[in-house]
């Protein structure tokens, strides 16, 4: 059992897609490593059987991610968007930020880790860019710890 049970908050695509991972998960990907390591077996000798190893492996790597998507699945929470403030920065805000050393803009929709896509904009509320505009309003100037070091953000615009 994972020891964070703490709620997964998704919109109702992202539940439907966990969904559909772990669907595909449990059927396809099981049944294709299951053939995987019946394939091998039949090649003999399994204490010096490279393939089944590697079959065996990748079985318990599956297994792992399998339970990991149901714990997650098991603690989610549906946020229903119509219900969040627009005048503060939450999960499932777009926010419109002003980066102050390029002037460049960028807009960031706000999700749980399990959502996040950097290519469509959707960050986790949990990285540092996601925590740092938790909870903040429009004109709010944030000062922002990442990897390549400290950026300053003014936020624009909040929607939903």
């Amino acid at each position: 059992m994972m020891s964070d049970d703490s709620p997964v908050y998704l919109t109702a695509e992202g539940l439907q897609k966990m969904n559909d991972d772990l669907r595909y998960m449990k059927t396809k990907e099981r049944a294709k490593v299951a053939a995987a390591i019946a394939e091998a077996r039949e090649k003999g000798d399994l204490s010096e059987n490279a393939e089944y190893d590697a079959a065996k492996d990748e079985q318990g790597h599956l297994e792992a991610r399998i339970s990991k998507l149901e714990h997650s699945v098991s603690i989610a929470r549906i946020v229903d968007e119509s219900q969040i403030d627009p005048s503060k920065a939450r999960i499932l805000s777009n926010v419109t930020v002003l980066n102050s050393a390029s002037k460049s803009k960028q807009t960031f929709k706000l999700v749980a880790a399990e959502e996040a896509s950097f290519a469509e904009g959707k960050i986790s509320v949990s990285s540092p860019i996601g925590k740092g505009l938790l909870g903040k309003s429009v004109g709010d100037k944030v000062v922002i710890n990442i990897p390549a070091g400290k950026v300053t953000f003014e936020i624009l615009s909040i929607d939903r």
